[in-house]
């Protein structure tokens, strides 16, 4: 009888693109952020061939604490045989997140939160990559019972009970094909955030604003906060690049107290602002509140630094949002973000993921993929952010077409990295960072001599 195969490392790589030099990424509370991956890789010895990998967004140096967290969950990981693992991922989950020493950090979020939602995701990339499928796919065709078997429902049940998940679920079975049909077909929803960067001129928006009109989207988003009248002008220029029926989102990434946000926005209003992302702390749900009645019927979106399924929990119940923003990489993994995906859906609230960072988009459109067939069973008003950079570096980078995410056929869930990529911005001793350190070198050389 062969010996059962085991997984026996977890490398974590420190990844680093220099997207400061060009304003990439630029926002008001990130003026000059270098997207960043704290990278995973699962190996095994089963002989196939096949890795699990995933990552967890930070900027620049926010990877030295995150690739550290990642390496300290090797021990809950590495020994440990793959089908034990793979066989019972709700299990796996509940023992990380768990963990009582490292779980004192948090609990249940930031960091640690962060390297489980890693590991557990890379465990995810290596059960679909095993059976062959797409991760949606292989999510979208789970049975019910399973689904709610990958859920933590503590501290959930007074809004959501595991029955009422369960039949959620079964009552969007009969309709999985049909909509399985119709994703291959035409694509999920997307919208773009490239034209909208805080530290792009006005040229540069309204080219980008035009360009993403004539490449099929209906929503494009732009960055706001820093300065009032830079936002109405770049509001109206946006406003004029792309008419009157495409949607145009304002995303302030926390830049402002809750009367500033009213102030802000009654000044942007006459723009027709689809929805103000993060307004205010992405901890104040009462605050989100109270700005979501005063700038009705404005939308209030937020959630990509919502640190876990209980604060969403808190913003559902308190009417606080109109748009939940989930992220593939900020909660713990797969599994969380399955339970905020049924939250979401038994309260009637569309989900529209974040997914402005590197690999965001590759993983994260497999989560609402899954939601369309098997969880939601619906599209509307639901769309996937787009950002256009960095999907070069990726095994299976995003496929748009006409505005849409073309849904994923290669096996796994998207995560996986170039090797050649990860070499060459490995932090601090790839080449793209040995060269940008050069000139300091070769400075400091001169000083010495």
């Amino acid at each position: 009888m062969p010996t059962p195969a085991v997984i026996t490392s977890l490398d974590v790589h420190d990844v680093r693109f220099p997207t400061s030099e060009h304003l990439d990424g630029s926002d008001a509370m990130n003026p000059e952020p270098d997207y960043s991956a704290a990278y995973a890789v699962l190996r095994t010895d089963a002989g196939d061939g096949l890795e699990g990998h995933a990552l967890a967004f930070t900027t620049g140096r926010g990877n030295d604490l995150q690739t550290a967290a990642i390496h300290a969950l090797a021990p809950f990981v590495v020994g440990r045989r793959v089908d034990e693992v793979l066989g019972d991922l709700g299990a796996f989950s509940k023992e990380m997140v768990h963990e009582p020493q490292l779980r004192w950090l948090g609990p249940e979020k930031g960091v640690v939160q962060m390297a489980v939602g890693a590991v557990l995701n890379a465990a995810w990339d290596l059960r679909a990559k095993r059976a062959g499928q797409p991760l949606w796919r292989l999510l979208a065709h789970l049975d019910p019972e399973e689904v709610v078997s990958l859920v933590d429902f503590r501290w959930l049940t007074d809004a959501m009970t595991q029955r009422q998940a369960l039949d959620l679920l079964r009552r969007a079975v009969p309709g999985r094909a049909e909509r399985e049909a119709e994703l291959l077909r035409v694509g999920y929803p997307a919208y773009t955030t490239t034209p909208g960067w805080l530290g792009y001129s006005d040229d540069k928006l309204a080219r980008l604003a035009k360009q993403a009109v004539a490449d099929g989207f209906t929503q494009i988003k732009l960055k706001v906060g820093a300065d009032l009248e830079d936002d109405v002008r770049r509001m109206r220029v946006a406003r004029a690049a792309v008419g009157d029926d495409v949607r145009i989102a304002v995303d302030a990434n926390q830049r402002w107290d809750v009367g500033n946000a009213i102030t802000w926005m009654r000044a942007l209003a006459p723009f027709d602002p689809y929805w103000i992302e993060e307004p205010t702390s992405p901890d104040d749900v009462l605050g989100h509140a109270t700005v979501r009645r005063a700038l009705h019927p404005i939308k209030v979106a937020t959630g990509e630094h919502v640190a876990n399924r209980v604060m969403f929990k808190q913003f559902l119940q308190a009417g606080a949002v109109d748009v939940v923003q989930i992220d593939a990489a900020r909660v713990a993994g797969v599994n969380e973000n399955l339970a905020i995906l049924l939250l979401a859906a038994h309260h009637g609230v569309p989900v529209c993921p974040h997914a402005g960072g590197v690999g965001l988009c590759e993983m994260v459109q497999h989560l609402s993929m899954a939601d369309y067939v098997s969880i939601s069973g619906t599209w509307t008003d639901r769309v996937v952010e787009h950002v256009d950079h960095l999907h070069e570096h990726f095994v299976t980078p995003v496929q748009l077409e006409n505005g849409r995410y073309r849904a994923p056929l290669a096996p796994g869930g998207g995560g996986e990295m170039l090797a050649g990529s990860i070499a060459e911005h490995s932090f601090p001793d790839g080449p793209v960072w040995v060269a940008r350190r050069a000139p300091e070198a070769v400075a400091e050389q001169g000083i010495l001599a």
